[in-house]
């Protein structure tokens, strides 16, 4: 099984010594030959490859000649000294085992001849990530560079990714037997000596620190956006990515409504607020994903109403107002009309909550019942028996004379409602309003 390769230990070759071998060749032990370089043997490599898949089918013959063959297994290289008549023969003797993904050139039942070399490459299982999506594939690399540049033939970015073991990231595969690597982590770039080849291993060096959710992938140089300039003799660049998982707490308000109440114990147009309104607080809790500072995911995981919004009760009045009596002629404003015996209504509360609610039945409340307060709050401070006894102006409204007041009702000396009444007839006809009076009092002293 590929699992049984492992990349960082090399292979010893030693070929079988029968006692016809001993006689046979001065020396049955196999020469180490110099490593060629890795590059300059892939062409030999995929030579080897396309001439083993041009064989017809067939055994082939089995030959007791002496020969000596390079054989390449994994990378490492060794000349052997053999009289094996095929491939598989060779194999065999040197305790090459191979799976079903791993690639032997020329094939296994091929025949040898002397010089032939002999390339054994084991496979590995490897996460690809391209376009978005990781797949697993079987490479037959001898590093991350050479399976990069066989996956590119995919089309667009490809990248290895390594797998995560606790702060510990691995890849079952060199990353550059030839050079250093880049590192790109946390907005640098670094280059570092590939040493083992192993991720965790060039992460180490330069002094990289794995969280729990960070994830590391293998790109090439030009897929990574690194540039050349910044990582001199590089070809593969191992990207460390921050991954930052958390739950977001956001609150919003609930807006409260207003629920109206009759109440029989108010006039018509009167309100009261019997209980102030609150705000509610629905809050929202999010998965949120950031990779290098980036929001990537946010998926929400509760979202509920914490704080129920409290309700505005408001009693609004559903009785009648009294209608006060008017004026018998169009001479209300000057008042100079008499009513002989007629009295007013009778009202009670204050002279001033009588003001208020003998205005609010002509529709003046709000500001209008502020201005007429502050007028009538000036010229009497709301008393009925307030006489000027300069000018003679007498009564809450200040009449001049008096006697005015005698156009509503008799009782115009005592009766708070009557006097009410007049000056409010007087205002309407003269001002209009009773802020239009409290603007002429203000400007002019008098109204």
């Amino acid at each position: 099984m590929p699992g049984d390769h492992d990349v960082w230990t090399p292979v010893t070759l030693v070929a079988p010594q029968t006692s016809d071998e001993v006689d046979a060749t001065t020396d049955s032990t196999p020469t180490p030959a110099p490593r060629p370089s890795r590059r300059g043997r892939l062409p030999l490599v995929a030579g080897l490859v396309a001439a083993s898949l041009a064989v017809s089918g067939g055994a082939y013959a089995v030959s007791d000649a002496h020969k000596t063959i390079t054989l390449d297994v994994d990378g490492q290289t060794t000349q052997v000294s053999t009289f094996a008549g095929s491939v598989q023969n060779l194999l065999d003797a040197q305790g090459v085992r191979l799976s079903a993904h791993d690639l032997v050139s020329p094939a296994a039942d091929a025949s040898l001849t002397d010089g032939a070399d002999v390339v054994v490459r084991f496979a590995r299982e490897v996460t690809v990530q391209a376009g978005g999506q990781e797949t697993t594939t079987w490479v037959t690399a001898l590093d991350a560079h050479e399976a990069l540049s066989a996956l590119a033939a995919r089309g667009g970015d490809v990248a290895l990714v390594a797998s995560r073991s606790g702060d510990r990231a691995s890849l079952g595969l060199r990353l550059d037997a030839d050079g250093p690597v880049a590192v790109v982590a946390d907005g640098a770039t670094q280059v570092v000596d590939a040493g083992t080849g192993a991720v965790d291993d060039v992460l180490r060096s330069a002094g990289i620190t794995l969280g729990a959710s960070d994830t590391v992938r293998v790109l090439s140089l030009a897929s990574a956006g690194v540039d050349p300039a910044a990582a001199p003799g590089t070809d593969v660049a191992v990207v460390v990515q921050r991954v930052a998982e958390q739950d977001v707490t956001t609150t919003f308000p609930l807006a409260f409504e207003t629920q109206d109440q009759d109440d029989a114990g108010l006039y018509k147009g009167e309100s009261k607020v019997l209980q102030e309104g609150a705000d509610g607080v629905r809050t929202v809790v999010e998965h949120v994903t950031t990779v290098d500072g980036q929001e990537t995911s946010r998926t929400v995981v509760s979202d509920e109403v914490t704080t129920a919004p409290v309700a505005k009760i408001v009693a609004r009045g559903t009785k009648d107002r009294p209608v006060a009596p008017k004026a018998p002629s169009t001479s209300a404003a000057s008042g100079s009309t008499s009513t002989g015996g007629t009295t007013g209504p009778v009202m009670s509360g204050s002279p001033r909550a009588i003001g208020q609610e003998l205005a609010a039945a002509r529709g003046w409340t709000g500001s209008q019942w502020q201005c007429l307060d502050s007028l009538f709050q000036k010229e009497s401070g709301w008393n009925p028996s307030a006489q000027n006894k300069s000018s003679g102006a007498y009564g809450i409204p200040q009449a001049l004379p008096g006697s005015k007041m005698g156009s509503v009702a008799s009782d115009w000396r005592t009766n708070p409602a009557t006097q009410i009444t007049w000056g409010l007839n007087y205002i309407a006809g003269r001002y209009g309003t009773p802020c239009g009076a409290w603007s002429h009092s203000q400007s002019s002293g008098w109204y």
